[in-house]
């Protein structure tokens, strides 16, 4: 984020020189009043008058003009900050290499948008005018050194009230923001499982939940916000106090012909234009918290994504995969997922994975696609590490079918091209590949028929079978399918046989991960995964004959 901030540190350098100069403008009103009160009245002169109106409403003219610059600075400054930051974000937040907790990837566009936000708020130009306050204090100096005690004592008493409202508020600011976050993700969980929620019955108990985590949400902010507002409005009765002790004390001075009306009207006006900002900055103190916790957490992930080396561009794979005492693990579980896992494939090879339920499948088949490392050893893909490829250029050469298929708003052929230049030949291509081609065609309208949010205008079965074609778009030399036959009918299965059959033929090198024995029929090799550990390694044939021999005796026994 430093790096960020240099790159846009000319923007906030016009800033502050236009604050300058509006702040000098700010001088204007009281200049214009000690004039009026010792010259003109004094003088009867209706010249003097209109000159010095003349002069105070360009001069104030000029400063509204800068004060808009200054607001549209800030706000380019803004846009170009989110349209440089918001696609970094967005990379690290899908990016699989970097660990994020759950509150960071929930947060991390909106951060942003708080961060775009406050530059094009009042809060920004607080914190730029807030510095000019010893300014306007040395300036009433010089009207008399009894004004400007009073104009220092008064501004020590808002600095205080500053720091008094962060002490008592920044925590319980903060337990309001983390309590917000909860509530909120349990309503997005709650949405995404609605029909959960509906059909067993759980509406009563999930809003009794929502309501008890939103409850303490709202304590907090009764407490915060009860702090934040009593601070207020004492900051507020303080400056009256001090803007009337400066009267009161310019009064004393005109009395005792040590000073002019006009003295004491223009220090007055000063000193209130001069607390102004800290007011402002009292008052919202809660986004400049909020903007504190933002930036710290964009710059965390800022600081992940730079830990990330770019990496040399290697030649296409041709397809051979080495898995090399693979250990994956997760914080909080007491042993690995994946333990010692070792396996080799040649280009061409297809290999059937077998296991019972939570013994590591697919989180082996993310670990072959690359998405996720390992806690220790290799996946290599024809001899590289996979996680040390390019992901964009590596990409085109892998089909990957997740067990959980998600698919995007948009068209059928928008989503088989992956979301990028759609080219018609390469998609039907790929759809005839997938042998999905007759069901996309009797869609409303073909490969340009919308799959609505997540695919919710097509079946499970037609989801899976267009996202399997967008595993094969572009000719991939590797493609590993997880459960790819769930959700398929019988039409949809032999389709699925005769496209395995094809990338067979094809000496694509294969990965499937099925529960049917007749798809895994077609594969040359089997593996059996139990517990995270490799069992069983070898021919197809192999395997399935011990197989039955373990599962013959047992039978015998019973």
């Amino acid at each position: 984020m430093g790096g960020l901030v240099r790159r846009y540190r000319g923007y906030f350098l016009f800033a502050g020189l236009l604050s300058l100069a509006i702040n000098v403008l700010l001088l204007v009103p009281p200049v214009y009043m000690l004039q009026l009160f010792d010259r003109v009245i004094s003088s009867r002169s209706p010249e003097t008058l209109i000159m010095l109106t003349v002069a105070a409403a360009l001069a104030l003219g000029m400063m509204g003009l800068l004060d808009a610059l200054r607001g549209w600075l800030l706000m380019g400054c803004g846009i170009a900050l989110d349209r440089l930051l918001g696609p970094r974000v967005f990379e690290g937040l899908l990016a699989p290499s970097i660990t994020l907790t759950a509150d960071e990837r929930a947060h991390g566009l909106r951060d942003v948008h708080t961060l775009r936000t406050f530059l094009t708020g009042a809060g920004i130009f607080a914190l730029f005018d807030a510095p000019w306050l010893p300014f306007f204090l040395v300036l009433i100096y010089f009207f008399h050194p009894a004004l400007a005690a009073v104009a220092t004592g008064g501004a020590l008493i808002m600095i205080a009230l500053a720091v008094v409202n962060d002490r008592l508020t920044r925590k319980p600011i903060e337990r309001v923001q983390e309590g917000l976050r909860r509530s909120g993700a349990f309503g997005d969980s709650a949405a995404r499982n609605r029909e959960v929620v509906h059909a067993l019955g759980m509406l009563p108990a999930v809003t009794r939940r929502w309501s008890k985590l939103n409850d303490q949400t709202l304590a907090e902010q009764i407490g915060a916000g009860g702090r934040a507002l009593n601070l207020t409005a004492l900051s507020k009765v303080a400056r009256q106090v001090i803007q009337t002790a400066m009267l009161a004390t310019g009064a004393y001075l005109v009395i005792s012909q040590l000073a002019t009306p006009g003295v004491m009207l223009a220090a007055t006006i000063i000193l209130g234009r001069a607390l102004a900002p800290v007011e402002m900055l009292v008052a919202g103190w809660r986004q400049l918290v909020e903007v504190q916790d933002v930036w710290k957490r964009l710059d965390s992930l800022i600081a992940k994504q730079a830990h990330e080396q770019p990496n040399t561009e290697l030649p296409v794979p041709q397809g051979e995969i080495k898995v090399e005492r693979v250990v994956f693990g997760v914080p909080g579980l007491e042993r690995p997922i994946i333990r010692g896992a070792s396996f080799d494939l040649q280009p061409g090879d297809s290999l059937g994975i077998l296991g019972p339920s939570a013994a590591g499948k697919s989180t082996l088949a993310r670990l072959l696609v690359g998405i996720w490392k390992p806690t220790a050893g290799h996946v290599r893909l024809d001899g590289a590490d996979i996680t040390t490829w390019r992901r964009e250029r590596l990409a085109p050469h892998i089909g990957y079918l997740p067990q959980q298929v998600e698919l995007f708003a948009g068209t059928v052929a928008e989503n088989i091209a992956r979301l990028g230049k759609s080219d018609a030949a390469s998609v039907i291509r790929a759809g005839q590949r997938a042998h999905a081609h007759e069901m996309i065609l009797r869609l409303p309208k073909g490969y340009d028929s919308p799959v609505g949010d997540a695919g919710e205008r097509l079946s499970p079965g037609q989801r899976q079978m267009v996202a399997f074609a967008r595993a094969l778009y572009g000719g991939p030399r590797v493609v590993i399918l997880d459960e790819p036959n769930a959700d398929l009918d019988v039409d949809g299965e032999d389709a699925l046989m005769r496209a395995l059959r094809q990338l067979r033929e094809e000496r694509i090198t294969l990965v499937v991960i099925a529960h049917r024995p007749h798809i895994l029929g077609l594969l040359d090799k089997l593996l059996v995964l139990k517990e995270g550990s490799v069992e069983i390694f070898g021919p197809r044939a192999d395997i399935v004959s011990k197989l039955a021999r373990v599962v013959t005796p047992a039978r015998g026994v019973a």
